[in-house]
């Protein structure tokens, strides 16, 4: 692996972290290191860092406390 890559990988400890879960990446890299931004979407595909990912997670949350505000008026009646 080159090493200004690999250099960006240990700033990028998300990065590294994905890499070691996925070892095939690491093999990627070396050969090609311009999948690099294919690895970067793929790691935040995988951490549930995408735009998508998040809003479900919000639209969840916001259920989960609409679902308790609901108990709590059942349990005052």
């Amino acid at each position: 692996m080159q090493p200004g890559l690999y250099q960006y990988l240990e700033s990028r400890e998300d990065l590294l972290k994905f890499m070691r879960m996925n070892p095939e990446w690491y093999r990627k890299l070396t050969r090609d290191p311009s999948v690099l931004p294919a690895m970067e979407q793929e790691s935040k595909v995988y951490f549930g860092q995408t735009v998508t990912q998040k809003i479900e997670r919000v639209n969840n949350q916001i259920q989960m406390v609409q679902m308790l505000m609901q108990m709590a008026q059942a349990m005052k009646e």
